[in-house]
């Protein structure tokens, strides 16, 4: 009897079973918040990860401003005429960190009326010149490469925005008829 109440009594081993977790999903793009008043560099980024254009409309109208517009009208506007030579730009750009000792696009968006035909026609173009390379070493490197690809219309090569989503998430903006 004692062999069978020993039996009885002593349980087998269960083997021992590890939970494994789950690996976390990664947070989708769209998803992806930006700190407010974003450089436009993240937000043309965000705007180009996103892999339908409904979703490119959805994060240019969350984060509409007018500098975005004014960039969008310059780089796919016809009729606006860019008074600065096409092509690199030889400016020495700022080296610092994002977010320090930078000027942005939002604070230089007054100034760049000069730089277009009709804005300041006064300006000889050894000036107009010299005020947007002087410009451009203020900026963030990305932002300075936006202006650049903007006064020669090459916006879509740098980023995935095209004109049917611009026109699609700004549709309070006026085509044609500037210069």
């Amino acid at each position: 009897m004692m062999k069978t109440e020993n039996t009885l009594d002593s349980t087998p081993e269960q083997p021992v079973v590890k939970k494994t977790r789950r690996p976390r999903k990664k947070a989708s793009p769209a998803s992806k918040k930006l700190p407010s008043n974003p450089f436009m560099n993240e937000i043309l980024e965000l705007v180009s990860e996103q892999k339908t254009d409904a979703k490119k409309v959805a994060i240019l109208k969350e984060y509409e401003c007018d500098i975005i517009k004014s960039l969008f009208i310059w780089n796919f506007d016809d009729s606006i005429i860019s008074l600065l030579p096409e092509g690199k730009v030889p400016y020495k750009p700022n080296e610092n960190p994002l977010g320090t000792d930078h000027s942005s696009l939002r604070r230089e968006q007054r100034n760049l009326y000069m730089f277009v035909k009709g804005g300041n026609d006064a300006l000889s173009t050894i000036r107009r010149e010299t005020i947007f390379i002087q410009m451009l070493e203020g900026l963030h490197p990305k932002e300075a490469d936006i202006i650049v690809a903007v006064k020669d219309g090459d916006l879509e090569d740098m980023y995935d925005v095209s004109f049917e989503v611009v026109e699609e998430a700004y549709p309070d903006i006026q085509w044609g008829g500037r210069s």
